[in-house]
This record gives C-alpha cells, sequence and structure tokens, in this order.
C-alpha cells in the first residue's frame, strides 16, 4: 500500500459519503417548490403543511450535504496536486462559476426562503424557492461538465512547454455530449430518491397515524412521492440507454468491462451473469441474452461492440505498453447493482400505488418495510452508477489524457494521507449519524401546525426579530 492507493481510497469514500445528500437535496428543493406552488395556486392548508414538513428534511440535508461538499475541493490541492496542476486551465472555469453563480444563488435564496415566511409577499417568498432549485440544478450542471471532461476530454490543448492542458474553447467543455446527457441522468436519479423519501415517510404515517387530522395529507404525499418515483424511474431508463450509447463510443473500455466482454462480438449478447477466470483475462461461465448488448451500445441489433483484450492491445499500441484495463469485477457489478436497486424502488412505488387504488388505506407489515426501504434503495443506486463512472474509467484520471497514477500528489507522504483519511472518515460517521437522527426525529414528528397566522398589531415590520420558519 502506498499514497496512491490511500488517496484514492479518501476521494472514493468522500465523494460516495458526499453523494449521499446531493440528489436529495437535488430533487427536494424541486418538489418543495411544487408542493408549495400548489398550495399557493389552491390555498389547501394541506399542501401548505406538506411544504414545511419537507422542506425541513430538506433544508437538514442541504446543510450535511454543503459541509462535506467543499472536503472534496480540497483534496484537489493536497492529494492530487499534480492533476490540478494538469487540468487547472480547464476546471477552473465551471467550478468558478458554480461557486460564483449557481451555489450563491441556491444559498441566498435558501436564506430568503427560510426567514421570509409571512415577512416576503407569497408570491416573492414562492419565487425564493424554485431560485433556490433553479440554483441547485445549475450548480450539478457546472460541476458535471468538469468531472465530464474526464471522462471525454474536449475543448482544450496540451501546452508542449509546461505540459499542462489549456482551455480553448470553454463552450465545447459546456457542451460536451457526455454532460449533456449525464446531467439530465443525474436529474432523473435525484428525483427517484427524493421522491422515495416522500413515499417512505408518508407511508409510515398512512399506517401508523389512521386517525390523525392530517392523513389526508400523508395519503397525498404517498401517491405524489410515489407517482415521482415512477415517472423518475423511466426518465432514468431513458437517458441510461442514451448514456450507454455514448459510453460505448468515448469509452469502449469501459462498456466491454460493465459487461464482462473480453473479444468483439457482432452481434454482441448482454452479460445476465457472466464469471471470469482470477485473472480477468477471460470468459469462464456467461448466461447472456443476444443481440441486446449491441443494441444498448450502437443502437443497431447487429452492430460490433469491441472487448476487453482487444482495446487492451490497441491502446497498448496507442499509449505505450501497460494494463489499460479496469477492475472487471468491481465495473462489472457495480453496473449491475446500480440498476437493480433503481428498479426496486420503482416496484414498490407501484405497489404502494396498487395499494392505495379506489380509496384502499395500506396496513400490510410487509409494504410498510418495503416502503422504509425505499430511500436506501435509489441511494445505492446513485453510489454504485458513480462508483461504476469512475472505475470503470481506470486506469485514467483524465481519460486518454493522465494516468491516474501520474495525477497524485508528489510531495505527500502516506502517512500524511492515511491520517487525514482515518479523520475525514470519523468525522463523517459522526456527520452521519447526526444526519440519520435529525431527519428521523423530524420525520416521526409529522407536518407542524400552520393554524398560527403572524402578529397583528402595530409593531414596525422592521423591528420584529428575524425567526427562524420552524
Amino acid at each position: 500500500m502506498d499514497a496512491l492507493d490511500v488517496a484514492r481510497w479518501q476521494f472514493g469514500v468522500t465523494t460516495v459519503y458526499h453523494f449521499l445528500f446531493v440528489p436529495l437535496t437535488i430533487g427536494l428543493s424541486v418538489l418543495v417548490a411544487i408542493l408549495q406552488t400548489m398550495w399557493h395556486r389552491t390555498g389547501n392548508e394541506r399542501y401548505l403543511k406538506l411544504t414545511k414538513f419537507y422542506g425541513k428534511l430538506f433544508l437538514i440535508n442541504f446543510a450535511m450535504g454543503v459541509v462535506t461538499g467543499i472536503v472534496q475541493e480540497f483534496q484537489f490541492g493536497m492529494n492530487w496536486s499534480d492533476y490540478s496542476r494538469f487540468v487547472g486551465d480547464i476546471f477552473g472555469a465551471p467550478l468558478a462559476i458554480e461557486a460564483l453563480v449557481a451555489f450563491f444563488l441556491e444559498s441566498t435564496f435558501i436564506g430568503l426562503w427560510i426567514f421570509g415566511w409571512d415577512r416576503l409577499p407569497k408570491r416573492a417568498h414562492l419565487a425564493s424557492i424554485w431560485a433556490a432549485a433553479i440554483g441547485t440544478n445549475l450548480s450539478a450542471y457546472f460541476i458535471l461538465a468538469a468531472n465530464s471532461f474526464m471522462q471525454n476530454p474536449v475543448g482544450f490543448r496540451i501546452n508542449p512547454d509546461s505540459g499542462r492542458a489549456e482551455l480553448t474553447d470553454f463552450p465545447a467543455v459546456l457542451t460536451n455530449k457526455v454532460a449533456l446527457i449525464t446531467f439530465p441522468h443525474t436529474l432523473a436519479g435525484s428525483f427517484l430518491v427524493a421522491g422515495s423519501l416522500i413515499v417512505a415517510v408518508g407511508l409510515w404515517h398512512v399506517i401508523r397515524n389512521r386517525d390523525s387530522a392530517d392523513f389526508g395529507a400523508y395519503r397525498f404525499a404517498t401517491k405524489f412521492g410515489s407517482w415521482v418515483v415512477l415517472v423518475a424511474s423511466a426518465a432514468v431508463l431513458f437517458t441510461g440507454d442514451i448514456q450507454g450509447k455514448i459510453m460505448t463510443d468515448v469509452q469502449p473500455m469501459k462498456m466491454a468491462a460493465a459487461e464482462g466482454l473480453y473479444t468483439t462480438e457482432s452481434p454482441a449478447s448482454f452479460s445476465v451473469l457472466t464469471i471470469g477466470s482470477l485473472d480477468g483475462s477471460r470468459e469462464v461461465f456467461a448466461l447472456k441474452i443476444p443481440y441486446l448488448l449491441s443494441y444498448l451500445g450502437t443502437g443497431d441489433p447487429n452492430g460490433t461492440v469491441h472487448g476487453i483484450n482487444d482495446l487492451q492491445a490497441q491502446y497498448a499500441t496507442q499509449y505505450g505498453a501497460g494494463s489499460y484495463t479496469p477492475i472487471i469485477p468491481v465495473t462489472y457489478w457495480s453496473f449491475r447493482f446500480m440498476i437493480a436497486f433503481g428498479m426496486a424502488a420503482g416496484a414498490i412505488a407501484l405497489l404502494v400505488l396498487w395499494s392505495q387504488r379506489k380509496g384502499r388505506t395500506p396496513n400490510s407489515k410487509w409494504l410498510l418495510r418495503a416502503g422504509l426501504a425505499m430511500p436506501v434503495l435509489p441511494l445505492l443506486a446513485n453510489s454504485f452508477g458513480w462508483i461504476f463512472t469512475e472505475m470503470g474509467r481506470q486506469p485514467w484520471i483524465v481519460f486518454g489524457e493522465m494516468l491516474t497514477r501520474n495525477g497524485v500528489s508528489r510531495s505527500v507522504s502516506l502517512a500524511e494521507v492515511l491520517t487525514s483519511f482515518t479523520a475525514f472518515t470519523l468525522i463523517y460517521a459522526t456527520l452521519a449519524v447526526i444526519e440519520v437522527k435529525l431527519l428521523l426525529r423530524y420525520a416521526k414528528a409529522g407536518v407542524p401546525d400552520v393554524s398560527e397566522q403572524p402578529p397583528t398589531d402595530d409593531t414596525d415590520d422592521a423591528e420584529r426579530p428575524l425567526a427562524f420558519a420552524y
């Protein structure tokens, strides 16, 4: 074990941990805005209660996400300084816009939304949550544009004197075809997470608090969240199909590794289960669906999909001697876990809707247990999706331009990386406990009482103390 191995583990742990918060923040920001819009248009108190209820869960998650996200950017300079030096000119533009425009947009308007209840005009207050949601989604786009450069480098040139990548076409970076499909795919996955949380909390109250005065609100939330999950599931499949075709074009080794495809095939079969040799060089047993991989990868049932061994020989000739094959079991199974967990969440949402058909009230303990597991399933799907995306690109940190081993900081010792890795892991574990306890506490508390009216005395509004809405 050396500093490179630990640095990779540290970045992997912090990235996956951070992304547990990101999709929930992205999805809930929009769904809370939709709920508040429904209240604004109808005046139905039920929607106001749900807005404040799920808005509180959104704020808890947002706060934790900001804290964990800052650490990632520090790692670029600490553990990956050679990588930062190489791509700094490219990464600087989208990440600067993300921080100066998108993040400030979301953070400023979230503040207005929190403290603006009964102070701002209703339309202005509604606009503030929509502005925050737009900022959150813009932030996601700029970050994904930066990541997409690592998958498919565009809009740059290599300076022969400095050896650095220099930006030559910023619009090309923002319109990278990988970014254009990764963004809607990520949004769909985010709505899958957010909808699942709404279902889980609503279903718990529907089954446990049938006599509650707010039963109707919980019942609506359960149906609303279930439909969000189903629509998001369809969007994930649609965007994932396009993403697979683009991946086959720009990163054929990743597609081959995802399918355990060792030799080039035309037509190529989709692997339901493949067992390879211990050295990862050949297929031992496989259960396959004919023609499906060709269609998924190229759009043509008879299309050609290149195999691992053929691509390895090609890359060795093109880039020099060495292994250009990712860890096949990790890539293969993370791809399948991503699909399986996402589909499981959609199946449970369908069961939840079916259990409430024609005014029925669900009472199954098994359905409740499945519903409570729903938020975890798409979170796992998202995590395995990113593991697949990043591990499938290996050994490249920037595909075709820089190997991962060449991006690590040469001046950072193994002891230093181990120390920071241990510290961050312990801190993140503590934050995870706090996050879960806060979410459970406020989720169990139920929707708030919104019957109280704002003060009607003659006190000047400017002299009233600023009050947190919750």
